[in-house]
């Protein structure tokens, strides 16, 4: 009489025939970004990137009023500004912080996050048939100093709405857009304000993605 063996248990589990990737980064140092943006923190996680994400405590009301002050453009001033979060987080040594942050500017005009609704509204008047730049600032921070920096600036034409769209518009996205220095998340309805857009969706989202990629590449915090 013939016993065959089921040979069942010694098939492989169809999960150990996933190949699973190599990490993108090495193990040290490791990346804190030093931001409270689910936005940026979305792009990150996006990319790959694994950080911790650390909420900067600064004035960025006194910072912005004395870099106009001294004379300086926004592209500077959103510089100065990313360069503060950096250096406002607590952090072990060799660790690599990433600073960044936005000003919208048009004409001579900045802008803030929008208070409430209200505001938000005549801020999108302001901003209406006419064109604005995002000045988004990132920077590198390793060990307490600065290892590189860049400014983006993205060019957006937004269109002549109608009243009747703007009621639409504030009451569909209600007081999401208050957490958004131009008062519209492109990756939602905010697409609908534009008639065109010049620049990287990163940068408009509030950091300049493939710079920083090849920032991190040059420095070996990821793979080249």
């Amino acid at each position: 009489m013939f016993h065959f063996r089921s040979t069942e248990s010694a098939m492989p589990d169809d999960s150990s025939l996933v190949l699973k990737p190599a990490p993108l980064q090495v193990e040290s140092p490791p990346i804190v970004l030093a931001s409270r943006s689910t936005a940026r923190r979305a792009l990150m996680e996006s990319a790959g990137l694994s950080a911790r994400f650390m909420a900067a405590d600064v004035d960025e009301h006194a910072i912005r009023a004395a870099q106009r002050r001294a004379g300086h453009d926004a592209s500077a001033a959103a510089l100065a500004l990313a360069r503060a979060k950096a250096r406002a987080v607590q952090v072990d040594p060799g660790t690599v912080v990433i600073g960044a942050d936005q000003i919208l500017s048009c004409g001579e005009e900045w802008f803030d996050k929008p208070e409430d609704c209200d505001t938000a509204r005549a801020q999108l008047l302001r901003l209406r048939g006419r064109a604005h730049v995002l000045h988004t600032a990132v920077c590198l921070l390793r060990d307490g100093h600065e290892v590189w920096h860049h400014v983006a600036c993205p060019v957006l034409h937004m269109r002549a709405f109608s009243e009747s769209f703007l009621g639409w518009y504030l009451a569909a996205e209600g007081e999401a857009i208050l957490s958004c220095v131009g008062c519209y998340r492109l990756e939602g309805r905010g697409i609908q304000l534009f008639s065109c857009i010049e620049g990287e969706q990163s940068a408009i989202m509030g950091l300049p993605l493939l710079p920083l990629l090849a920032a991190l590449r040059t420095h070996g915090i990821i793979l080249p």
